[in-house]
């Protein structure tokens, strides 16, 4: 039977971190233009709302890039980087005050607002955008931005066709385009202190809805009801919500690495497989736990377990400076190959099952990837070819997984049966910190808290 009403006690919330501070946003924009030509402008429009239907938005989230270089919260906004200009070199547009419109939709900073709470030299309003923008960029040779970004391509491009169009009156137009997002990504890649308290407490809250999942399982409940739970602790926790769509996958949904329907119902004997993760302040968590349906290991599932445990506990531990993630994952390929072979489920030596490819059918993903304002960051993985050695401020998954295919040939207690194990991990001068610790993952440690509803 479900519970009729809610509990009488509900959650405690955590304490909620600071900020990054203005001033740590200044400094980003600076740097970013101490790297750039004299005579260079950046152009970044921030995101806009997104039809969901009809007279319905989807929830605003800004751009990550965006929010990287201002942390200015409204949609339809455009920076502009200007190094050398005397009157101020970073001016934002953004949207008009409107007092009937922020009736209906909120408060709005305006450009005072965006002065005094974001830090930037200037602002202005968007009306003021089209007759300002052609100024600003005349005579900048280069013109930074997101190749990738249709918006900001032909944004550019009338910039462009306006200033050749007046050339014979002195303007000079851009010459180059180049894209801006390597530079960005370069250094979103290694985090602040500020970025690593918030990564900790997104990384906090997160296991704080796997825990709540966790006790909450039982045979009958379908998926998305376990979903609920998870995300309503990572809401109540102050949370903006899941930082992607949840996983929740019982049986052989499991087997499926980016299954998202989570309709069909918990079954007893059954394991689920939960990859979810919480978003704060737009910093993302990100975990994946496996357990049993009833609060039992099977010894088939005991045995499946075991092996991705001891591969993914062993990658933990080889995170530190100087390493790199291709080393690890080799690693990795390595121990789930060779329990594999322990397990029945391959046959011959370690090192031709690897050659062969034969470890695919079982795992069919890469060991890690950077994590940070994105759940699957940006940030080059190789530098001139080769693998990327890790340094302090980096942010990583360590996410080693088995996933059985319900086939024939496969011994039948294994048919089905989906196990990933991940962990959010930093990067430290003396070696790494996991932030995600806090959710059991040993056998005893899960069957203890499931045990404890």
């Amino acid at each position: 039977m479900l519970p009729e009403t809610l509990p009488e006690t509900l959650p405690e919330a955590l304490p909620r971190p600071a900020p990054v501070a203005t001033a740590e946003y200044r400094w980003r924009r600076q740097a970013l233009m101490a790297s750039l030509p004299d005579d260079a402008a950046v152009l970044m429009p921030g995101a806009s709302l997104v039809t969901r239907s009809r007279d319905s938005e989807f929830a605003f989230r800004q751009d990550s890039d965006f929010h990287y270089l201002t942390g200015f919260p409204e949609p339809d906004a455009l920076l502009l980087l200007l190094p050398g200009r005397a009157e101020g070199e970073s001016v934002l547009f953004c949207q008009d005050r409107d007092p009937m419109l922020e009736a209906w939709t909120g408060f709005r900073l305006g450009a005072e607002g965006a002065v005094r709470e974001h830090g930037v030299d200037q602002a202005f309003e968007n009306a003021e955008r089209d007759a300002r923008l052609v100024t600003l960029l005349d005579g900048r040779r280069t013109l930074y931005l997101a190749l990738d970004s249709a918006e900001a391509m032909g944004l550019a491009q009338e910039i462009r066709a306006d200033l050749v169009a007046r050339q014979r009156h002195g303007a000079c137009p851009p010459e180059a385009l180049a894209d801006v997002a390597p530079l960005i990504h370069e250094a979103r890649l290694v985090k602040s202190r500020a970025e690593l308290a918030l990564l900790g407490h997104a990384a906090e809250v997160s296991a704080r809805g796997h825990l709540r999942a966790m006790r909450a399982v039982r045979p009958g409940l379908r998926e998305y009801q376990l979903q609920a739970a998870l995300e309503h602790e990572f809401l109540w926790q102050g949370g903006s919500g899941p930082a992607y769509a949840s996983i929740v996958g019982g049986g052989a949904n499991a087997c499926v690495l980016h299954y998202i329907e989570n309709r069909a119902p918990l079954r007893d004997g059954d394991l689920v497989l939960i990859d979810a993760g919480a978003e704060f302040d737009l910093y993302a968590g990100d975990i994946t736990r496996t357990f049993p349906v009833n609060g039992r290991f099977s010894d088939t599932q005991r045995a499946l377990y075991e092996v991705v445990l001891e591969v993914q506990e062993r990658a933990v531990a080889a995170v530190r400076p100087g390493t790199t993630l291709t080393a690890i994952h080799a690693e990795v390929v390595r121990g789930l190959t060779a329990g594999l072979i322990q397990l029945g489920l391959l046959e011959g030596d370690v090192q031709s099952r690897i050659d062969d490819g034969s470890y695919r059918r079982f795992y069919l993903h890469s060991t890690s990837h950077w994590l940070g304002l994105d759940v699957h960051d940006v940030g080059a993985y190789r530098r001139d070819g080769e693998p990327r050695p890790l340094m302090p401020g980096m942010v990583l998954t360590v996410e080693p997984g088995l996933y059985v295919p319900d086939d024939d040939d496969i011994p039948e207690g294994f048919r089905g049966l989906g196990i990933r194990i991940e962990d959010d991990v930093a990067v430290t001068d003396e070696g790494h910190a996991v932030l995600t610790a806090s959710v059991p993952k040993s056998i005893p440690a899960i069957e203890a808290l499931m045990a404890e509803k």
